[in-house]
């Protein structure tokens, strides 16, 4: 492997990526390089930065990151959302900091946008006015999304034909982006993005196994349940989130916000839940493949979920591999 020095006497410095589907195990992995490389972990799922999401987002627990820092876990509150580019300001800081302290950035997720939106920067649309944004809410609100639907028919057609009606989020910011500045979204994608950060990245891809995946989030599901899971969603019910929020769309929150208002019985919420989940992994295993696997110069493939069973025979191949790149 040779280092992407981009004509430099010396490499960029080294980051890794541990990336892979929802319950393949990445946070585990992640920790254990952390340990034993000095590595400082950083959170790159977005809704693990939500600090009254604990449970139902997996985050780590509070004694496994006690034992290695970890940066941009539970940092915003529900009421807030995150975009790309604010975790990629943020990301790019907490690097910073842990190269400073001698540590080894360890990115960890599997919110695909934004680890792209790091390695190679955002498309560069113009700011939207707050008046827009608060126009575009007002309508949402007042149950105007089919006129919402309409103008992206009239002004961006590419936009309205991917998106799925009930997606809020990239609606909203669809029709903000033509409003404020009189061209459609794919225009401003198709325009040159920020240059790359000044990181080298290696990335160690996690693959399980259909079946043992669709196990391991049906397990880690009931677990989240038996550990409070109900009760952090059910402080969202009484106090209501905007409806543009990132932290509502949280898989398994939906759900279970449906057993405690009385529409279905736990199991019933458990296994949408799952069901849920599983379709979300789907998707981020095609973007894995489709973004990262044959496409990333430095890639570790493990096709294997990452669990104390099987630590002891797939660490070593992950530490051999990190231990061969060039610092």
């Amino acid at each position: 492997m040779r280092a992407d020095t981009d004509g430099e006497t010396e490499p960029k410095p080294l980051a890794l990526v541990v990336a892979g589907p929802t319950a393949s195990g990445k946070s585990a992995l992640a920790l254990h390089l952390a340990e034993e490389l000095s590595g400082t972990v950083i959170n790159a799922d977005s809704l693990q930065v939500y600090r009254e999401l604990s449970v139902v987002t997996a985050r780590p627990s509070e004694a496994d990151m006690a034992r290695v820092p970890h940066r941009l876990y539970g940092i915003l509150s529900v009421r807030e959302n995150c975009s790309a580019g604010r975790w990629r300001s943020m990301a790019l800081k907490a690097m910073e900091e842990a190269r400073s302290e001698g540590r080894v950035p360890i990115l960890v997720g599997g919110t695909g946008l934004y680890l792209k939106a790091l390695e190679e920067g955002l498309y560069q649309i113009p700011p939207v006015p707050k008046e827009v944004r608060v126009e575009a809410e007002a309508l949402l609100a007042q149950g105007e999304r089919e006129r919402l639907l309409q103008d992206l028919a009239v002004g961006d057609p590419e936009s309205h034909a991917r998106l799925h009606r009930n997606d809020t989020q990239r609606l909203l910011r669809a029709w903000e982006v033509l409003q404020a500045t009189g061209q459609p979204l794919s225009y401003w994608q198709r325009q040159p993005s920020e240059p790359p950060v000044p990181w080298r990245f290696a990335w160690v891809l996690l693959l399980p196994p259909r079946e043992q995946l669709h196990c391991a989030i049906e397990r880690r599901f009931r677990t989240m349940v038996a550990a409070g899971a109900l009760e952090e969603v059910g402080p969202l019910l009484q106090e209501p989130l905007p409806a543009n929020a990132t932290a509502g769309k949280a898989v398994g929150v939906p759900e279970l916000a449906a057993y405690l208002r009385g529409d279905v019985d736990l199991e019933e919420a458990i296994e949408a839940a799952a069901a849920a989940t599983r379709r979300y992994a789907k998707r981020q295993l095609t973007w894995l493949r489709g973004q990262v696997l044959g496409r990333k110069e430095t890639l570790l493939e493990i096709r294997e979920q990452y669990s104390n069973d099987n630590a002891a025979f797939i660490f070593p191949k992950v530490l051999q591999f990190v231990l061969t790149l060039p610092r």
